[in-house]
């Protein structure tokens, strides 16, 4: 969990399985992270969302200036 909250105020791109197993690619903004919780807004909902910790698989940080989803 360390290692996400450095992303707060960033824009990641993550890997995520949800409750149904479904494993999609989601870019987000972190706007919180708090008891294995990472409150965030989906970039191509443009929606708020909250993630399960123990559910994101991976994470990568996007470089500025490519916020976007293309």
């Amino acid at each position: 969990m360390v290692l996400v909250k450095k992303y707060i105020g960033r824009t990641v791109e993550i890997i995520y399985v949800d409750r149904a197993g479904k494993i999609t690619q989601r870019r987000i903004e972190v706007h919180d992270v708090r008891d294995g919780i990472v409150r965030a807004t989906c970039l191509v909902s443009n929606a708020p969302r909250a993630f399960r910790m123990e559910n994101i698989l991976a994470w990568v940080p996007v470089a500025k200036g490519r916020h976007h989803a293309s």
